[in-house]
């Protein structure tokens, strides 16, 4: 049950009017860490690449859609959706491809072999990301699984806690807002060890300020960290 005082605050918290703001995806903007590293020399080396297929594997929130638009702004790469009727191979054999997602978004298993094909012969690169190895992947054509194996697959872990410090004061200063170190290692000390947790903590307390009117303060940070599912220690 709600206290009274608290559903009078919740009645008078004014809803902001929520101006987007302009998130730093460029190569330049890319904070790179150990976790990182291997997968950030991969696109930096392209074209220059050990094979024509590359995999970036990591969890949610590891930075793979970030390294993905570097590589497809750098190449000019094409996104595709490997499934039948798809045109997925014809766009391989034009130039380079990238595909997001392998394992969420599903593909067929004839088309992206076609792909994998079409780069291999033309010349051309193909980027997959995905939040698991190829191996356990649901694939069912031998020739596909073949063609998997041979492929460059680049792990991205977990971020450590001062990477996550340096994404929070980016994702603050991408909207023109900056917080002492203090609350950053704060905030960090207490959320999930996921870029998405971070991304999630700091629009939440974008918007609650702007909402409210005041200033993002440590008391503000610990209600969102409980809001969001953390366990919050007071000092």
């Amino acid at each position: 049950m709600i206290d009274p005082t608290e559903k009078d605050r919740r009645r008078h918290e004014q809803l902001p009017l929520f101006f987007p703001y302009d998130a730093a995806t460029g190569r330049d903007d890319l904070l790179v860490s150990e976790r990182l590293s291997a997968a950030v020399s991969i696109i930096d080396a392209w074209p220059n690449w050990p094979s024509p297929v590359v995999i970036l594997a990591g969890p949610v929130g590891s930075g793979k859609s970030h390294l993905a638009a570097i590589w497809r702004e750098k190449s000019g790469a094409t996104p595709i959706h490997p499934q039948a009727g798809s045109g997925s191979a014809a766009a391989a054999a034009q130039g380079s491809v990238l595909f997001e997602d392998a394992e969420r978004q599903g593909f067929d298993d004839t088309e992206l072999f076609h792909v994998i094909n079409s780069v291999r012969e033309n010349g051309h690169s193909l980027l997959i990301t995905s939040r698991l190895w190829p191996m356990s992947w649901p694939v069912a054509l031998p020739d596909l699984r073949s063609r998997l194996k041979a492929a460059t697959v680049v792990e991205i872990g977990e971020p450590d806690e001062e990477l996550l410090a340096q994404v929070i004061v980016k994702l603050f200063a991408d909207r023109q807002l900056y917080i002492d170190d203090k609350l950053v290692g704060y905030i960090v000390t207490r959320m999930e060890r996921s870029l998405a947790a971070a991304q999630t903590i700091v629009d939440r307390l974008d918007r609650l300020a702007l909402g409210r009117g005041t200033r993002i303060t440590r008391q503000l940070a610990a209600e969102v960290l409980n809001e969001v599912g953390n366990t919050v220690e007071d000092d």
